[in-house]
């Protein structure tokens, strides 16, 4: 084996953060692995094996898969940390289908019903736990 050849218990785990980037536009646009696939010409086990880092796409693919995202190819970059560790973006809560199931819904919504649902929310944070400031007025 070459010296320069990188392990892949070495390699920095920029995949599977790409990957998870991958998973988690997908999940929120509500798409099956299947649709996305079939959107990009390519099986669902080859979507499968990018969300979990287990394979690396190369540039065109994930340009082809951003595209069919609707998203920019740095959407999938983003978190990443210059050493190639990911840093902590609230994954437990963003990979929960009730937060995808709620994003979906409150984005189906008219502008004015989610900026009144949006206030309702803070609303009632401030009521339950008043320490708790609103940034817009800087109001409890």
């Amino acid at each position: 084996m070459r010296d320069d050849a990188v392990q892949p218990a070495q390699r920095p785990n920029i995949d599977r953060h790409v990957g998870e980037r991958l998973r988690r536009r997908r999940r929120l646009l509500g798409l099956t692995q299947k649709e996305l696939a079939e959107r990009v010409g390519i099986r669902f086990q080859q979507i499968h094996k990018y969300e979990t880092g287990i394979n690396r796409m190369s540039a065109s693919r994930l340009f082809e898969i951003a595209e069919a995202l609707g998203a920019p190819v740095e959407h999938f970059y983003d978190g990443l940390k210059s050493d190639g560790a990911s840093r902590d973006m609230q994954g437990d809560l963003l990979s929960r289908r009730e937060t995808m199931e709620l994003v979906r819904a409150y984005y189906r919504l008219g502008r004015a019903p989610r900026q009144r649902l949006l206030e309702l929310a803070k609303t009632l944070q401030s009521a339950l736990d008043p320490s708790v400031r609103n940034s817009d007025t800087g109001r409890a």
